[in-house]
C-alpha cells in the first residue's frame, strides 16, 4: 500500500514546490491570508464595543467564533484557482503531457493533483486563523471555548476538501480555464450559502447541529473525490478539446434511456419500468430505512415539543376538520391538484438538490416529511387519541403516496450511486443524462399517477374518515 501511495505524495510535493516557486501565486495567497484576520479583529473589537455598550454582550461572544470561522473560509475560496487549474491549466500550457505519459495509474496521478490543490489552501487557512487568534489575545478578547474551536477546525478542513475536490473533478472535465472559472461558481456559491446556514447556528446556539454539518460534508468530500476517480481518464482529457451543446445527442441519449427499444406504452411498462425499479432494489430498501429514521426522528422531538391537547383544543379539531370536509366537496378537482402539485413539487426539489449534491440533499425532503409524520403521530397519541384515530388521519393516502415518494427518491440516490462507479465507457455527461432520464421515467410513468391518485383519496375520503373517528 505504501508503495503505491508513493507516487501520489512525489507528484504532490512536485506540484507544491512548482506553485511556491510562483510570486504571483504566493504574494496574493499570503497577502490576503494576513490581512484579512487584522480586518477581521478590528471588526471584532468594534462590534463587543457596539454590543456591549448596549447590553447585548452574548451575540458579542458568539460573533468571534464566526469570524473564525471565516476567516478559515476565505483563504480557500482566494486559493480555489490553484485547483481549478490542477489539469485543464497544464493542458493549455502543454505541460501535462509528459505527467501523463508516466507509467502511473491514472488514481495516483488524480490523488497526487488533489493532495496538492489541498495542502495550500488549508496551510494559508490555518495561518489566517492563527493570525486572527493572535489578535484576538494581544486585544484581550476571550477566545471560543475549546469544542467550538475543534469544530471550526473540522468544518473548515472539510469544506476545504469538498471545495477543492470539487475544483479539481471541473478542472479534468472542462476544456478551457475559462470554462473551469465560470463552473467554480457552482463550488463557491452553494458553500458559501452554508456558512450563512453555519453562521445562523452559531448565532442561534445550535452548536449540536453543526457536528451534522461536519459529518454531511465528510460524506459529500468523499463521494466528491469517488467521482473524480471514478470518471477520471488521461486518454480522454488528452482527446477533449471543446465540448459543443448537441441538442440532437442530449435528446437520443435521454430518448434511449427513458424509452429504451419498446414500440408500445404497454411494453414499456411491462419491461422498462419494471427493469429499471428491480436495478433501483437496493435504493428502494436504503430510501425506506431512510424514511423509517425520519419517523424515529419526528417521533422523538415530542419530548422537547410537546403540545398538550385539552378538550377544547379536541373540539377545535373536530371543528377545523369539519371546515375542510365543507370546503372539499367529493370530486372537487381543485383540491386534489392542488395537493398533488405540492408532492410533485417537492419531488422536483429534492431532485434538484440531488443534482447538485450527489443525492445526499435529495433524501432530506422525505426525511423531513417523514419526521413531520412521525412528529404528528406520536403527539395524538401520547394525548390520549387512539391509534385508530392517528392512522385514519394519515394511513388512506399514505400507503399510496409514501411509496411513491420512496420509488422517485430511490431514483435520486441511484443517480448519485452512478455517478460514483466507474464508466470508462460514458462520459460524466452522458451518465448525468441518463440519470435524469430514469429519474423522469420513474416520476412520469409511477409516481405522478400515483401521487394523483393519493391526492384524491386525501382530499374526498382521508377529512371524512377522520371525522367520523374524531367525533
Amino acid at each position: 500500500m505504501l508503495n503505491n501511495l508513493r507516487p501520489v505524495f512525489i507528484i504532490a510535493s512536485r506540484e507544491i514546490r512548482d506553485q511556491l516557486r510562483d510570486w504571483r501565486i504566493i504574494f496574493p495567497v499570503v497577502g490576503l491570508t494576513l490581512f484579512f484576520p487584522f480586518l477581521m479583529n478590528f471588526t471584532a473589537q468594534q462590534m463587543l464595543g457596539f454590543v456591549q455598550k448596549y447590553g447585548a454582550t452574548i451575540v458579542g461572544e458568539r460573533l468571534v467564533p464566526f469570524l473564525l470561522m471565516i476567516v478559515g473560509f476565505f483563504p480557500i475560496s482566494v486559493s480555489l484557482v490553484i485547483a481549478l487549474e490542477s489539469f485543464v491549466g497544464e493542458k493549455e500550457r502543454g505541460s501535462i503531457e509528459p505527467l501523463l505519459n508516466t507509467p502511473l495509474q491514472d488514481w495516483q496521478l488524480y490523488l497526487g493533483k488533489l493532495l496538492s490543490s489541498t495542502v495550500p489552501p488549508l496551510t494559508s487557512s490555518f495561518l489566517g486563523m492563527a493570525v486572527y487568534l493572535g489578535g484576538l489575545r494581544i486585544q484581550n478578547i476571550p477566545w471560543p471555548e475549546t469544542p467550538m474551536m475543534i469544530l471550526i477546525v473540522l468544518l473548515t478542513i472539510v469544506q476545504a476538501i469538498v471545495m477543492v475536490s470539487g475544483a479539481v473533478v471541473v478542472s479534468c472535465q472542462a476544456t478551457s480555464v475559462r470554462a473551469a472559472n465560470l463552473l467554480a461558481s457552482f463550488i463557491v456559491i452553494p458553500v458559501a450559502l452554508l456558512i450563512q446556514g453555519e453562521s445562523i447556528l452559531m448565532f442561534w446556539g445550535t452548536y449540536s447541529t453543526l457536528w451534522w454539518a461536519v459529518f454531511g460534508l465528510m460524506v459529500m468530500a468523499a463521494l466528491l473525490v469517488r467521482v473524480g476517480l471514478a470518471h477520471f481518464q488521461r486518454e480522454e482529457l488528452l482527446g477533449r478539446e471543446i465540448d459543443v451543446l448537441n441538442a440532437r445527442w442530449i435528446w437520443r441519449v435521454f430518448k434511449k434511456s427513458f424509452w429504451g427499444d419498446v414500440r408500445s406504452l404497454a411494453d414499456w411498462y411491462r419491461f422498462e419500468i419494471s427493469k429499471t425499479i428491480r436495478s433501483m432494489r437496493i435504493s428502494i430498501l436504503i430510501t425506506f430505512v431512510l424514511a423509517l429514521v425520519g419517523i424515529l426522528l419526528g417521533a422523538d422531538l415530542i419530548h422537547q415539543f410537546f403540545i398538550p391537547l385539552d378538550q377544547e383544543s379536541l373540539a377545535e379539531l373536530d371543528e377545523r376538520i369539519g371546515l375542510l370536509v365543507k370546503a372539499w366537496p367529493v370530486f372537487a378537482v381543485k383540491p386534489v391538484m392542488s395537493i398533488w402539485w405540492q408532492n410533485v413539487r417537492v419531488l422536483i426539489l429534492a431532485m434538484v438538490l440531488g443534482t447538485f449534491s450527489f443525492s445526499i440533499l435529495g433524501v432530506l425532503p422525505l426525511m423531513a416529511s417523514m419526521g413531520a409524520v412521525g412528529y404528528l403521530m406520536a403527539l395524538l397519541t401520547v394525548n390520549g387519541i387512539p391509534a385508530v384515530t392517528t392512522l385514519a388521519f394519515i394511513l388512506p393516502h399514505a400507503v399510496i403516496e409514501v411509496p411513491a415518494a420512496i420509488l422517485a427518491t430511490a431514483a435520486i440516490l441511484r443517480a448519485g450511486v452512478i455517478m460514483g462507479t466507474p464508466t470508462p465507457d460514458r462520459t460524466v455527461g452522458e451518465v448525468w443524462i441518463e440519470s435524469i432520464a430514469i429519474w423522469t421515467k420513474i416520476m412520469a410513468g409511477v409516481v405522478i399517477p400515483m401521487l394523483l391518485l393519493a391526492a384524491a383519496i386525501e382530499a374526498w375520503i382521508t377529512p371524512r374518515l377522520a371525522l367520523l373517528l374524531v367525533k
